[in-house]
């Protein structure tokens, strides 16, 4: 269109520039400006008859406004003057920013119905260099492939089924999002036309009122932690107290059992060393120098203690009938 417009107006300021003269009616010096109106008419001409396509578009080509299924790709490109048109689709890589310069948020819900709020949303993504045609001859404005409520509807089906940890975690939302997202766009225009590079997601988080819920749960959490604590530590204390006496009846009772041990085998080492000889000596080392009262015999007893009077007598055993 651009080579067009210029050929026109080369033709244009041709005919300005040479002007007409007319004297009596008549054109003078026609033939002296017929070598300017060609140059201008073929400069129109060839200026039609090729595009220039930048790095990073393909080219769609329209026959009298029909759109040729096959893509010119990019560089110099000819064309069939005022019969073929060539309009440039952008193949680079696109950013889509959502909600990024407004206070409005995506909300959705988590797998256990808690509301979650995402924000700062980018959606990198290109348009296939061969869906190229397909893309201009049937979508109506094709730079708004992508749009808010398809990402938005992408993102809360992937929320509603994680955890609250898992969809505020950006490193899963992102993800599992873009997944969701490529689904939906190969759904809707045919698979590989669009590919879905990246989606950034700045923000995410609860509402208020989860948030202090949270927290009184953190604290009260923390509380029970700090009471089983101190209750391990009064545990542990008293089970400390209970094995040291044992400790300390084991060892007591073990002291005995040794002496008791080394007594015993003391009375045997003696046992063993007394003779009848060593025995009777003690037996009269122990003696007071009292005699016996009774001594006796058999059947017969008698008193020593009366013989030592004068008076002793023997007694007869009796015996049992």
């Amino acid at each position: 269109m651009l080579n067009i417009i210029l050929g026109m107006l080369v033709i244009i300021v041709t005919v300005v520039v040479g002007g007409w003269k007319f004297e009596v009616g008549e054109l003078i010096h026609i033939r002296r400006y017929i070598p300017f109106i060609c140059f201008g008419l073929g400069f129109l001409i060839l200026s039609a008859s090729f595009t220039i396509i930048p790095t990073g578009y393909t080219g769609v080509k329209k026959i009298f406004g029909q759109v040729n299924e096959r893509t010119a790709q990019n560089g110099f490109n000819w064309q069939i003057p005022f019969v073929e048109s060539i309009e440039q689709v952008n193949n680079k890589q696109q950013d889509l920013s959502i909600n990024k310069d407004t206070e409005s948020y995506i909300w959705g819900e988590t797998a256990n119905r808690t509301r979650v709020y995402y924000d700062g949303i980018t959606v990198s993504y290109i348009i296939n260099k061969e869906k190229s045609a397909w893309i201009y001859a049937n979508i109506s404005n094709y730079p708004d492939l992508i749009t808010e409520s398809i990402v938005s509807s992408a993102i809360k089906n992937t929320s509603k089924q994680l955890s609250d940890e898992k969809a505020t975690n950006r490193g899963i939302i992102e993800s599992l999002s873009m997944d969701s997202l490529q689904k939906s766009l190969d759904e809707k225009y045919g698979a590989e036309t669009i590919t879905v590079v990246k989606i950034n997601i700045l923000d995410a988080g609860f509402d208020e009122e989860y948030r202090q819920a949270v927290a009184e749960k953190q604290q009260a959490q923390l509380a029970y932690e700090q009471q089983q604590i101190e209750n391990k530590k009064s545990i542990e204390q008293a089970e400390a107290k209970a094995q040291a006496k044992i400790k300390k009846a084991e060892g007591e009772a073990e002291a005995k059992k040794i002496s008791a041990q080394a007594e015993a085998e003391a009375n045997e080492t003696l046992s063993k060393s007394l003779s009848e000889d060593i025995f009777n000596q003690r037996m009269i080392e122990k003696w007071d120098g009292e005699l016996p009262k009774v001594m006796g015999e058999g059947q017969a007893l008698f008193d020593i203690g009366s013989l030592q009077s004068g008076t002793a007598k023997a007694e007869p055993e009796k015996k049992e009938e």
